[in-house]
């Protein structure tokens, strides 16, 4: 992207240069990162630049570009970039210090949404709460609810809370440790109708299969862990102590084996597809006395 006061950049020859550009980058998904960053720029929605196409920039418009597709060539995630994210009906501040909402999460809340569409007001856990963005996208769809989120991480609590006030809603969130939880007598006195976790699963064999993206931007307390399935395990075991009915985001590969060790603390537990037809998340409910 020549800074060449000559040249004329409008939407449509900056969406072709920069699409261009990310491709011999190896960036993921390089003409839906022009289009994200050239709309935050311009402070309209994407699909508006179709509309624009012989809009041209101006040369604050270009200075404010030129560092964000720099950032993005060496593979920095679009919601570093803009910082923040759309999720559900909410709009979730991320950063190096919480993992990004993805789809599948997403898909976790509607479940929960819909399986308990006529409740009233339950009372919600989140384990591994990160940004906040399930327990408050829970509260913003039922206000009723009384919502909940612990995370070992003081920055990640930090930021979940600055959600909560940014999405104006009220969640509480607590400094636990996934391994303690059960000693935890502030939690464990609390009576909870649903426990939720979406718990670092990938293993670091799993680290030569991720895109550098992840890798070297999203923290790793968050996504990986020697033994997912002891984590799975305390989980379940905290759940069914609890009496809660139990909602797990897990690894597809071993979502079989997550549902083996669900077994031993819960009568009911069901795997469920996500959208890419893997065995993405675990229900569990009816403990075992």
């Amino acid at each position: 992207m020549s800074s060449n006061s000559e040249k004329v950049w409008t939407v449509l020859s900056m969406l072709e240069w920069t699409t261009d550009f990310f491709e011999e980058k190896g960036v993921q998904n390089p003409r839906l990162s022009i289009e994200w960053l050239l709309a935050d720029v311009l402070n309209i929605n994407r699909l508006d630049l179709y509309l624009k196409f012989d809009r041209p920039l101006s040369s604050t418009e270009l200075d404010q570009l030129r560092p964000l597709v720099k950032r993005r060539s060496l593979h920095e995630p679009l919601q570093h970039l803009t910082g923040s994210t759309d999720f559900l009906n909410c709009t979730i501040h991320v950063n190096k210090d919480v993992l990004i909402p993805r789809t599948e999460t997403e898909q976790l809340v509607e479940l929960i949404l819909n399986q308990h569409s006529n409740a009233d007001a339950l009372s919600v856990l989140d384990i591994g709460t990160g940004s906040g963005c399930i327990p408050i996208a829970i509260k913003k769809a039922r206000p009723n609810w009384n919502c909940t989120g612990v995370d070992i991480s003081p920055e990640a609590l930090k930021l979940s809370s600055h959600n909560a006030e940014l999405n104006e809603v009220e969640v509480a969130f607590l400094e636990a440790d996934l391994n303690t939880l059960v000693q935890n007598k502030k939690i464990m006195e609390q009576e909870w109708d649903i426990i939720i976790s979406n718990p670092p699963y990938i293993t670091p064999p799993e680290k030569s299969e991720m895109d550098p993206q992840v890798l070297n931007y999203e923290p790793e307390l968050a996504l990986f862990h020697n033994d997912p399935l002891s984590l799975y395990r305390k989980i379940c075991e905290f759940a069914s102590l609890s009496g809660a009915k139990l909602f797990l985001e897990c690894n597809d590969k071993f979502a079989v084996k997550i549902k083996e060790t669900a077994v031993s603390f819960f009568h009911d537990v069901e795997l469920i597809q996500d959208y890419d037809e893997n065995d993405r998340f675990l229900i569990a409910q009816n403990p075992v006395k």
